[in-house]
């Protein structure tokens, strides 16, 4: 396993040196940019590179700062915004020291990241190399049930989607959004998907959360169907969850416009939104240690082939008029995969990638 050492080289020595020991003791290769030697362009950028070309980063936060570079951030601040969301990272706090300013703001920035993998604190270098050889040991167990397919995680999202609806239907358009997760493995015990608290959470988050899915006037149904918990009002929303860790989030397309024959861009935007981040959610709740680090996405809509995509300028500027669609194609799933950080850290670049080509999609 490649660890990159990501932090303040100045005054930081010892502390760099525990952490090297560390990595080379369980072994693994610890890059650091004392070690990067010549190269034909900047420090920084080596460093960089060194970090994209790791599995791990491991980050050091201590005293002080450091000096600005022309981005406005110092090197290890440059490190962070690099790794964050892209590769794991293990936060380490030195305690008990008098940090300036902008270091105190940056730690902030760290702590406040629910993203991240780990986050502890040390006070010397005998501290850190007990919680970092913990922390690394962790992390190896986590990840040593196998690699990343991610041909099968985005299989498994799209064979969770409701089967294909085409055509006019009294209730409506509506929108699913699974979400997959690997390494492969059983998270949920059968007798844990079946205990009424791990339903009542799925309940009262769709149900009062700030993104709310269900309907307050409408019925909540739930049940166990093979691996899979079901909670669900009639034939309107429903979430689900199974053994895996699939979630698979299906929600009516709010009516807008004349008739409702109208799928306004900025609502199915926020309806996506709002799937993907019960779904992230979900996933914490179920996963809190990340034994998935990795997820596949995938969205389809059903019953809407009919139905003319328009922004809501457009709508509001032409309510009268609509060129519906012939009602006889359909909505192919579109799909992504991602670090299971992206859910939370890129949300929004996420739900981009699946309004435009569903979009596109429409006759």
């Amino acid at each position: 396993m490649r660890v990159f050492i990501s932090s303040l080289i100045s005054g930081m020595g010892p502390i760099r040196a525990a952490a090297r020991e560390v990595v080379t003791t369980l072994r693994g290769e610890p890059i650091m940019a004392e070690d990067l030697g010549a190269q034909p362009h900047s420090p920084q950028i080596a460093c960089l590179t060194g970090l994209r070309r790791s599995d791990l980063v491991v980050l050091i936060l201590g005293e002080q700062y450091g000096a600005m570079q022309p981005s406005g951030l110092s090197a290890t601040h440059e490190e962070y915004r690099e790794a964050k969301g892209r590769k794991p990272v293990i936060a380490f706090v030195q305690e008990a020291v008098s940090r300036d300013p902008q270091q105190t703001e940056f730690v902030a920035e760290v702590q406040a990241w629910e993203g991240g993998l780990f986050r502890g604190s040390f006070s010397t270098p005998a501290d850190l190399k007990i919680s970092l050889t913990r922390a690394l040991h962790d992390y190896e167990l986590a990840n040593a049930v196998g690699p990343i397919d991610h041909e099968n995680l985005l299989a498994r999202a799209i064979a969770v989607l409701p089967s294909e609806r085409r055509g006019y239907s009294s209730s409506g358009a509506t929108l699913s959004l699974s979400v997959s997760g690997g390494p492969t493995q059983s998270i949920m015990r059968p007798i844990e998907l079946e205990k009424p608290a791990l339903a009542d959470a799925l309940h009262q988050k769709a149900l009062f959360g700030e993104r709310r899915l269900f309907d307050l006037s409408l019925g909540v149904d739930r049940r166990i169907s093979g691996d899979t918990l079901i909670v669900s009002q009639d034939r309107h929303a429903q979430v689900s969850l199974n053994e895996q860790g699939t979630v698979l989030v299906t929600i009516p397309i709010r009516r807008t416009g004349r008739m409702g024959l109208e799928l306004i861009y900025e609502s199915v935007q926020e309806q996506i939104a709002d799937a993907l981040e019960y779904s992230s959610w979900l996933f914490d709740h179920i996963d809190p240690t990340q034994r998935l680090t990795h997820i596949a996405v995938a969205v389809t809509l059903a019953g809407a082939d009919h139905m003319a995509w328009r922004t809501l300028r457009e709508s509001e500027a032409n309510p009268n008029q609509v060129s519906l669609g012939s009602g006889t194609g359909q909505y192919l799933p579109v799909s992504v995969h991602r670090p299971r950080a992206a859910l939370r850290l890129d949300a929004t670049h996420i739900v981009e990638d699946f309004v435009v080509p569903l979009r596109r999609q429409w006759r």
